[in-house]
């Protein structure tokens, strides 16, 4: 049976569109009644379209253009009360300030677990995350993977790796682009925005090589590090194809016993 904390309703506050629907996708699975909003401005419009029903959580992204951080957090308090769980979450650490107002922080990627704690202390320090950066040759978490695997029809999960992959590879060619004007705060951006959703979907390595983009920002090197970053796509694509493969071959081998079984 789910517990009351899974049966929560929450509000999911994040403009990188990938992230928020992986996170959404989680969270349902997960039990919890989940509703979306793709900005801080969206999120205040929502609520304030019904100012009798707020969600016992809103789970917001500290970075995001517009109203965001401890704006936001006065805000969200403002119209749903002392009785609404704020939990900020960001994937890296917030700046001195930025989660004032709210009841906790959750680095990204965070589990469901991790989660659940968080609401339960509703307001207590969260278990810190493991932020130590993986081993480079580990393409793709299988934790993760089999969670996700065991969460949803094969054709989603593909769908959703899909299109994190050519998220990726619509933000390296911004991040050229911003290279080239020497915008380092586009650059950072998308570098964050590409750590972030890699994360939720255990993509271990493009996770690691996209936050070492968005620490160190635009280098002499930058065109073989975004070389890297495609790379360790191409080396994901490659494992997901695999992975496909191996599991239509299993459907076609249980398809196989249950036509043999027919005809005894």
């Amino acid at each position: 049976m789910k517990n009351e904390i899974e049966r929560l309703p929450i509000l999911v506050v994040d403009d990188d569109a990938l992230s928020r629907e992986v996170l959404a996708l989680l969270l349902e699975n997960a039990g919890y009644a989940v509703k979306t909003a793709d900005s801080g401005d969206a999120a205040l419009k929502q609520l304030n379209a019904a100012p009798d029903s707020p969600p016992s959580v809103v789970l917001a992204d500290l970075q995001m253009p517009g109203i965001a951080g401890d704006t936001l957090a006065r805000e969200l308090r403002r119209i749903c009360g002392a009785s609404t769980m704020l939990l900020a979450m960001s994937g890296s650490v917030p700046g001195a300030g930025s989660a004032d107002g709210f009841n906790g922080f959750l680095l990204k990627p965070f589990t469901m677990e991790e989660l659940s704690r968080a609401i339960a202390a509703h307001g207590n320090d969260t278990k810190a995350l493991d932020t130590s950066v993986h081993d480079n040759a580990t393409v793709l978490d299988q934790a993760i993977y089999n969670k996700l695997a065991a969460s949803m029809r094969k054709e989603r999960l593909k769908q959703l790796y899909d299109l994190c992959l050519a998220d990726v590879e619509q933000r390296m060619t911004c991040m050229l682009r911003s290279a080239s004007y020497s915008d380092s705060v586009a650059y950072r951006k998308d570098a964050h925005a590409i750590k972030g959703s890699a994360g939720m979907l255990g993509a271990i390595e493009l996770q690691n090589r996209a936050a070492l983009l968005e620490e160190g920002g635009i280098d002499a090197n930058h065109v073989a590090s975004l070389n890297e970053l495609r790379v360790a796509c191409s080396r994901l694509h490659r494992i997901l194809v695999a992975r496909n493969a191996d599991s239509g071959a299993g459907s076609s081998e249980e398809d196989m016993r249950d036509e043999h079984s027919t005809e005894k």
